[in-house]
């Protein structure tokens, strides 16, 4: 008298279990149903920082609206810099959405969508004579940085090509968890100069009531910013680049992008960025 009981509850776990596969495998999967997860480094103004608990600046503000078009609830995990990419790669977050250089090196182990392009500047104290204009300029001094930022790189090969070889002395570069950090050991004299994105020495610099100064002339090394997302996600990744496209044809995007001072790039900006321009 029982069998008929348990094969009907067999059969309704049956397609309780087929209907929870159909849901997730029709959805591109987040860490937590409707939240998308983003990891950010959030003491780096004018792009991402803290108001009391409030995320704010350019990236806060570009996720709060992509994340209206996606129906889900943007979550900022504050994470420093240099620990972003391990974060995403390790599962704790979705996507980052801070400022993260694309470089050829980040393109093999991430997969991005390219939303603006930014520089580098130089900046020294206000009251010294040492203003450096270019990164030759940097050869045998003590340079400042944000510890694991793409530049870093880029300051090593300075030194290694063209200062030592005439004879100026190495860069030695600095590293600091976050951007403020590198800007308190300039103004204590701990290093000589500090190199940082554009956006963020302008920052620095209206912050400080003008005890350090923007040295160089331009963005130096101009580079492209995306969104990261772990390799193989390409369900999510789709789901942001159509999100990505309404929020350019109803003029979101150009918005922030005035709002901010910042550019689109180009499709030979982000080969270039990628390495995979010919």
């Amino acid at each position: 008298m029982k069998a008929p009981v348990l094969k009907s509850t067999t059969r309704a776990l049956m397609l309780s279990l087929l209907c929870t596969v159909g849901i997730a495998s029709s959805s591109a999967a987040t860490i937590a149903p409707g939240t998308l997860t983003v990891g950010s480094d959030m003491t780096y103004p004018p792009y991402e920082s803290l108001d009391g608990n409030d995320p704010v600046g350019f990236d806060p503000e570009f996720m709060s609206k992509m994340s209206t078009h996606l129906k889900v609830t943007p979550k900022f995990v504050d994470t420093r810099f240099a620990n972003l990419i391990l974060g995403l790669t390790g599962n704790r977050y979705d996507v980052i959405v801070s400022a993260l250089y694309v470089t050829p090196e980040r393109a093999k182990t991430l997969d991005f969508i390219p939303y603006f392009m930014t520089g580098g500047s130089l900046m020294a104290n206000a009251s010294g004579d040492y203003k450096p204009k270019t990164m030759e300029d940097l050869c045998g001094k003590r340079v400042g940085s944000l510890k694991g930022a793409a530049w870093v790189p880029t300051l090593h090969e300075v030194s290694e090509k063209a200062c030592q070889p005439a004879g100026k002395g190495a860069i030695d570069v600095r590293e600091f968890d976050t951007s403020s950090e590198a800007a308190q050991a300039l103004l204590s004299r701990a290093v000589d100069a500090q190199y940082d994105d554009s956006g963020v020495a302008k920052m620095i610099v209206g912050k400080l009531n003008g005890r350090v100064v923007i040295t160089s002339t331009g963005p130096m090394n101009p580079v492209v910013c995306g969104i990261a997302f772990k390799k193989g996600n390409d369900g999510l990744k789709q789901q942001v680049a159509d999100a990505f496209v309404t929020m350019k044809r109803n003029g979101e995007y150009q918005a922030l992008l005035k709002k901010y001072n910042l550019v689109e790039p180009t499709a030979q900006d982000v080969a270039r960025a990628t390495g995979s321009a010919k």
